[in-house]
């Protein structure tokens, strides 16, 4: 059976700001959604309510994995029923090896499935084929989890991550910003390799250039907390000559800026936490 995420009127607050004002989505295994949308309306809120993070209140709405309600989940069950987070600045974990990191959670993963623990000696011979597809040495096994890594190496670091754990839903929040041209080709030719139908991807992103690498089956625009258009590739060709200027005189709308850009806390330097 195709995992399924469905996202119904979810309405999401930081602290007394309403963010998402009725979201409504579903993704299913083989899709890929895009999410493009102006800095500061909502995308990675999204993202981040979906996983559970602590500063973002749900207010309304449902989120559904395979028939289960997220949100009464805890963020580590969360993961292991099959959600994935790439995030947009990974944090660094200093004292847990990148491998100790990766072993644990997928061991934690195959757990929740029925599966029978992976021996360190398997794990370590599927990591290193893996991690020599993203490029990544074979130093960094031992390393502390993102410390001393460039932005690049982090968010290849983090497809990594998802390629091991097989997530049924993996959700990349802008895992494009900050990449190189090589690092874009290797981070958006990995992802569309793991493509299959036990796989649902929502991509969220400002750059039609990731989407060269990645082929989406749905796209959609987000503008003041909500999903104002869906479509197909026509919607990125359009957006990519024209903006989103269009789309507020189509629809007869202002678009509103959510949050302060030091507001988020998953960036280092500040980005919109509405973003």
């Amino acid at each position: 059976m195709k995992p399924k995420l469905q996202i119904k009127g979810l309405q999401v607050n930081v602290e007394d700001k309403q963010i998402l004002k009725g979201v409504d989505l579903t993704i299913q295994g083989g899709e890929v959604h895009a999410i493009m949308g102006p800095n500061g309306t909502g995308k990675s809120t999204l993202a981040s309510a979906i996983m559970g993070h602590p500063t973002y209140t749900v207010t309304g709405g449902e989120v559904i994995l395979n028939g289960e309600d997220v949100l009464e989940m805890e963020v580590d069950e969360r993961a292991r029923k099959g959600l994935f987070l790439a995030m947009q600045a990974p944090r660094e974990v200093s004292g847990v090896t990148n491998t100790d990191f990766m072993f644990a959670a997928l061991n934690n993963v195959r757990e929740e499935r029925g599966q029978e623990a992976m021996s360190r000696i398997v794990f370590g011979r599927d990591y290193l084929k893996k991690a020599a597809a993203m490029k990544i040495d074979d130093q960094y096994a031992e390393r502390y989890l993102n410390e001393g890594f460039s932005g690049g190496e982090r968010k290849r670091n983090e497809i990594l991550q998802m390629n091991i754990l097989e997530p049924k839903i993996a959700i990349l929040d802008e895992i494009d910003s900050g990449l190189d041209v090589d690092a874009l080709k290797i981070v958006g030719e990995a992802v569309s390799d793991m493509m299959n139908e036990q796989l649902g991807v929502l991509l969220i992103t400002h750059y039609e250039r990731i989407l060269e690498y990645i082929t989406p089956t749905h796209v959609h625009v987000m503008i003041n907390g909500k999903v104002v258009k869906s479509g197909g590739r026509e919607l990125i060709k359009k957006i990519d000559e024209q903006g989103y200027d269009w789309v507020k005189e189509e629809l007869g709308i202002e678009i509103e800026t959510q949050t302060p850009r030091s507001a988020n806390p998953y960036m280092l330097g500040g980005t919109p936490k509405g973003e």
